[in-house]
């Protein structure tokens, strides 16, 4: 787990960059209009995913006037929106590699042609529904920050419902796994233990993973990267075994 614990924070530390820019606004404004819909409302008090996603959003620096209109968004007061669409699309990269593209648009054609071109640019391509997906189970993930005792944090989330718990290190956050119905309620659980949380999201896990050479893997990592890039892109979740060897790779092609 410790690959997918390295690439977890090499994509916090691109949202952050994102952020600066402003690129990752349009993304958390369809994720907001998402968690209101889905969630019960656009009051965060009484919708946890709306909150969650609030936090994130807060925390990379979107403005309160770009939050307030997701949210009447969502909840249907800014009628001259257009409608955001959730979907999912199935895919292999280099080397048979399985993918799964959450997606987030107003424009279903625009996304899918954005896909096709990443994915045949970099030898994969988009499969028929149900090609991949049974390769995955959805699960919960809440990272908590690496500062905290572990001891602490397993004993607690266990105690809250967690699978399990993986120990992080200077550099990546403590990773605790949850059933996907479970997610909010150890989320909450930890945070009303004094167990900070720096992010909790619900996760496509394979089944079983592809052990690839680095430089392969690298391959298939920069289509994920490119791919999270696209504005219609929430999440990619792939088969591909997550070494360190491999993200370290990858980070230094980054460079």
């Amino acid at each position: 787990m410790s690959g997918h614990s390295h690439w977890a924070t090499i994509r916090r530390k691109k949202e952050s960059n994102d952020a600066k820019r402003g690129a990752v606004f349009t993304k958390l404004a369809r994720e907001i209009v998402i968690a209101v819909r889905e969630g019960g409302g656009g009051d965060p008090d009484s919708n946890i995913h709306l909150r969650m996603v609030l936090d994130k959003a807060r925390s990379m620096g979107m403005p309160k006037g770009n939050i307030d209109r997701a949210i009447k968004r969502g909840t249907g007061e800014d009628k001259d929106a257009a409608e955001i669409i959730e979907m999912t699309y199935e895919g292999y990269g280099p080397n048979g590699v399985a993918i799964l593209i959450d997606v987030m648009t107003d424009n279903r054609n625009r996304s899918v042609a954005s896909l096709r071109h990443a994915l045949s640019r970099s030898g994969g391509s988009l499969s028929n529904p149900g090609a991949v997906a049974w390769q995955f189970n959805r699960k919960g993930v809440v990272s908590v920050p690496s500062a905290v005792d572990f001891d602490k944090l397993f004993e607690t989330a266990v105690e809250v419902g967690a699978d399990d718990v993986v120990e992080g290190d200077d550099e990546d956050d403590h990773e605790v796994y949850t059933e996907d119905t479970e997610l909010h309620a150890v989320s909450q659980g930890l945070q009303e233990a004094g167990i900070p949380v720096s992010s909790a999201e619900l996760v496509m896990m394979p089944q079983n993973e592809v052990a690839l050479e680095p430089k392969n893997a690298v391959q298939v990592l920069k289509l994920i990267s490119s791919l999270e890039e696209l504005d219609d892109v929430r999440r990619v979740f792939s088969n591909l075994e997550m070494t360190e060897e491999a993200v370290a790779a990858f980070a230094a092609s980054m460079e």
